[in-house]
């Protein structure tokens, strides 16, 4: 089946803010930095179109903003921008873990407890990739029962940001990943939703300090 033009543009002009997003959280791009359409759609390979597209969807999230007769300008990124950012991942999948005891059958329940065992054995292997896959797999299994359409629009802009190429070298993330999930899923398999709450919370609050000081070290962070 043919992608109409139409779609084909708009997974474009998604493709090319996903990556400046990264570069933003990587430090590649920094605040005060000017974005030229042609510059970007060249080193994308991409039409200037969905390049445009993707800028104007930046700017209305704040990443990026647009001054007239000069362009689009980064914003300068701060820590408090990537700690709101895990405050509110934090919070909303939170909720969802605690709304998962009431959801997940025992057999949901020991299948997580099975993809914990890939993890740690991925962890174990240096395999940071398959760590991410299955950490991802993970949570997705934990939110998914609970995730209301708007639930799911907040959790995603909250996450949008989040350098997915970063997480191998954020020093303690895959420990994070072998060690955090361990609550969450007994509180699941006790049925306890208070603590899966707890459990999930304070794992992704972890998160956010872990790159927040890989952040700072690599000195993405404007002052």
């Amino acid at each position: 089946m043919a992608i109409p033009v139409g779609t084909e543009r708009r997974q474009l002009s998604e493709h090319v803010a996903m990556v400046v997003r990264e570069a933003i959280m990587s430090g590649d791009l920094r605040g005060a930095d000017y974005l030229r359409t042609e510059q970007l759609a060249e080193r994308l390979g991409v039409s200037a179109t969905p390049v445009r597209e993707a800028l104007m969807v930046l700017h209305s999230e704040g990443a990026v903003r647009w001054e007239p007769r000069r362009g689009f300008r980064v914003v300068p990124l701060t820590e408090r921008d990537v700690a709101d950012m895990f405050a509110v991942a934090a919070f909303i999948e939170g909720e969802l873990a605690a709304r998962a005891v009431g959801l997940l059958s025992a057999t949901d329940v020991a299948h997580l407890q099975e993809l914990q065992s890939v993890l740690v054995d991925a962890a174990g292997a240096g395999d940071t990739d398959e760590v991410f896959r299955v950490n991802h797999e993970i949570h997705s299994a934990i939110n998914r029962p609970g995730l209301s359409a708007r639930l799911q629009t907040q959790l995603t802009m909250s996450l949008k940001y989040l350098p997915r190429s970063q997480y191998g070298r954020v020093e303690g993330w895959v420990e994070a990943s072998v060690r955090d999930h361990g609550p969450v899923l007994a509180a699941l398999a006790a049925r306890d939703a208070e603590a899966a709450r707890t459990a999930m919370r304070d794992h992704m609050l972890h998160i956010g300090t872990l790159l927040r000081a890989h952040l700072d070290r690599a000195g993405v962070f404007s002052t």
